[in-house]
């Protein structure tokens, strides 16, 4: 919080360009205190933003990466019985096993809650999960509350966490879900962005590499038949792979001639066409 107690403002961080509806979108969720609802196509920044707000804010990051198998509960706390029984056979651990709090390890949305100061707390990829996790995580984000059935324990949060949640659109969340979030979809960087993008991580770059990998980086993505297109990270890995090699020279890259393809693409059917579409520029 600021000196006047009104919520301190993100405005992006050293290595995030944030555009100004996403700002004002991550603003109003944490004057409000809601979960924000992150979609769009892998790469295009979704589980940076997390990261950046912490860093921005100066909060410690908590992550929550969804399996498909995931209970709730595994996300709130975990009684370690196999270790328990363990101790009170062998009597070497030094812990009291009448006291099942011992045993308590809280997960990450509990770490979140007994936190000792305001965290940031990333739900990356929900749509993994099924509709009974998605809704009764909300339902505790709300009550910020959970009980351990243990130990007959509530759990209240010290302090609401800042929540982003992450979906990748691969399943329809539920209506209920969607209902409690503030949603924002992150479209991918056009030109423009992308440059910011690219001047952020190579503030000495060459205008002219910016420009041809710009050029080259947007028709690859253009090639039909392609599953999991390059993004971002791609664009920023291919450039680093780029300014590496020694022998490359810009004059010598041209449609037909794109070196390191296997740098943006990962998948042996998308290398194919890429390849073979430079082969038919060639």
């Amino acid at each position: 919080m600021t000196a006047d107690n009104r919520p301190a403002k993100f405005r992006g961080a050293a290595r995030y360009v944030l555009d100004e509806e996403l700002a004002k979108i991550v603003n109003i969720s944490m004057a409000l205190e809601m979960p924000l609802l992150l979609k769009g196509e892998p790469g295009t920044g979704k589980t940076m933003l997390a990261h950046a707000i912490a860093e921005s804010l100066h909060m410690p990051l908590i992550v929550l990466n969804v399996k498909s198998s995931m209970k709730l509960v595994d996300a709130l706390y975990q009684y370690d019985t196999l270790t328990r029984l363990n101790d009170s056979r062998f009597r070497d651990s030094g812990r009291d096993v009448s006291n099942i709090s011992e045993y308590i390890k809280m997960g990450k949305i509990g770490q979140a809650f007994v936190a000792e100061k305001k965290v940031v707390l990333l739900i990356d990829e929900v749509d993994k999960a099924d509709t009974d996790f998605q809704d009764d995580m909300l339902d505790i984000l709300d009550q910020m509350q959970f009980d351990i059935m243990e130990v007959d324990q509530t759990v209240s949060a010290k302090h609401r966490p800042v929540v982003v949640i992450t979906s990748n659109a691969k399943k329809d969340l539920s209506d209920p879900f969607l209902g409690r979030c503030n949603f924002h979809h992150i479209a991918f960087p056009n030109r423009d962005l992308m440059r910011r993008i690219i001047g952020v991580h190579f503030p000495d770059i060459n205008n002219d590499l910016a420009a041809s990998c710009l050029e080259s980086f947007y028709k690859l993505r253009e090639v039909r038949g392609v599953e999991k297109k390059p993004a971002t990270r791609e664009l920023i890995n291919w450039i680093r792979a780029l300014q590496s090699d020694p022998d490359f020279q810009l004059k010598n890259m041209k449609p037909g001639n794109i070196p390191y393809l296997g740098v943006l693409f990962k998948k042996s059917n998308d290398l194919y066409l890429a390849a073979h579409q430079a082969a038919t520029a060639r």
